[in-house]
């Protein structure tokens, strides 16, 4: 009707259109590499974590329903796309070592890779579709993660299984080519699914662990729905009952810009080089800049600075006791305790959980926030340690950001987890742009 203004697009339906014009002839080739990168260390995470009563737990309930096409990684089943992506993204959280979007404060890989991954499987997609789809997944869920993910919600909401779904549906939306009306739905699905509480830290429960594989799952029914023709409410993200406003961040719609940034979200993801939390890295890599040159047994305190926001995060400040391992692998002080006791950063540290000295160490530890480290965060996050030794002698170490795992130690994991098929594996990933169908990839993963 002449006269009658049109109406702005909605936010779920910009979000869409960016991402389906995103090309991967677009890509830099450092974000290309980021993607294969970032595949192989949630690869990596997957199949050291097939053991672990979490990861054996997602892998008896995917391989139930074992009549689909995509492999559980590390085993013979194969199960449907849902079923696989939860378990993938459950085994890829496993070692709580996984990417870290700092900003979103959000594990975005362990949920697109296993989305992926079970999608390409449902049809023939080409390995440069799958790479611009991860990176579509990265821009969308990294935007909504930093407006929305304050220091108050991160205290009652996992970060993960809010930005997740929303990730997973837009980067599966991508690789099925859908419609931009269907991926606006899938969009407005997978809002509809989102949550993770963070009450986990507490009593160290379990929950944490299959955020990730709830929000795969999710993100894949909410595709493949989308792809059958439900349709969803084109303003489940920015409408008056929609996404932010039932966060009560109604007012941070317009802080969400995915694809506008001076370089693509996925560059701003670094990995995890100790098997722990977010913000007990930077501190475990400065107690192991002084285990070296100490004697355990003859500290008597210790003073950790970090962000305020690793004091204030759930678990991370707890100098125990601690009865499970994730308990552990959250608390600062354990981790700090785990690095000067033991000399290195590895899992093992974390199933010592009656080690008289490692919970002396943690009892004895001072965490304090650090204004300097504060203001910085989340571009930087810091540490520094004092540690008091019997003999009078005081030892300084301090780091003004986390030194990620590099690509070569990714690499180098991966083939310790991943055994003799690693190098086949790492193949196909290293030349994922000319790949022209998923199956081979998927038969590799899928073998015990």
């Amino acid at each position: 009707m002449s006269g009658v203004a049109a109406q702005p697009a909605t936010l779920s339906r910009r979000m869409v259109r960016a991402a389906r014009g995103l090309t991967y002839a677009g890509l830099a080739p450092a974000v290309i590499e980021k993607v294969k990168t970032g595949l192989l260390d949630m690869l990596s995470c997957a199949f050291e974590a097939r053991t672990l009563p979490w990861g054996e737990q997602a892998i008896c309930l995917a391989g139930r329903a074992s009549n689909g096409g995509a492999a559980i990684i590390g085993t013979p089943w194969r199960a449907a796309a849902a079923d696989a992506a939860f378990a993938n993204a459950v085994l890829g959280h496993g070692l709580v070592r996984e990417d870290m979007h700092t900003g979103a404060v959000s594990h975005l890989g362990v949920v697109i890779y296993p989305v992926l991954l079970a999608l390409a499987q449902e049809k023939p997609v080409n390995g440069r579709d799958f790479i611009a789809a991860a990176v579509s997944g990265y821009e969308v869920g990294a935007a909504v993660g930093r407006a929305i993910m304050d220091q108050e919600m991160v205290r009652r909401f996992r970060p993960t299984g809010i930005t997740g779904p929303l990730a997973g549906a837009v980067a599966g939306s991508r690789i099925l080519g859908l419609s931009e009306d269907a991926s606006v739905s899938a969009l407005g699905f997978a809002a509809n699914t989102v949550g993770g509480l963070n009450e986990w830290p507490f009593s160290g429960g379990d929950e944490m662990f299959f955020h990730p594989g709830f929000a795969a799952r999710n993100a894949v029914t909410a595709t493949l729905l989308a792809n059958f023709g439900g349709r969803a409410s084109e303003s489940a993200l920015d409408g008056p009952a929609g996404l932010f406003s039932a966060f009560g961040k109604a007012e941070q719609i317009a802080a969400v810009a995915p694809f506008t940034g001076a370089r693509p979200e996925i560059l701003s993801v670094y990995y995890k080089p100790a098997p722990a939390c977010n913000y007990a890295q930077t501190a475990c890599q400065a107690a192991l800049a002084l285990a070296g040159s100490l004697e355990p047994s003859q500290i008597v305190s210790i003073t950790v600075s970090v962000p305020a926001a690793a004091v204030n995060y759930p678990g991370c400040n707890s100098a125990g006791p601690f009865e499970r391992i994730l308990q552990a692998k959250m608390s600062i002080q354990y981790c700090v305790a785990a690095t000067l006791r033991c000399g290195v950063i590895e899992e093992a540290n974390y199933h010592l959980l009656n080690d008289p000295e490692i919970l002396r160490l943690a009892r004895i530890i001072k965490l304090e926030s650090d204004t300097q480290f504060s203001a910085a965060y989340p571009q930087s996050q810091g540490a520094a340690l004092v540690v008091s030794l019997r003999n009078g002698q005081t030892l300084r170490a301090s780091l003004p950001d986390v030194n990620p795992a590099t690509p070569p130690e990714i690499r180098e994991r991966f083939r310790k987890a991943a055994g003799p098929k690693a190098m086949a594996i790492e193949e196909r990933i290293e030349n994922l742009e000319n790949e022209s169908n998923f199956e081979e990839l998927n038969s590799l993963l899928g073998q015990p």
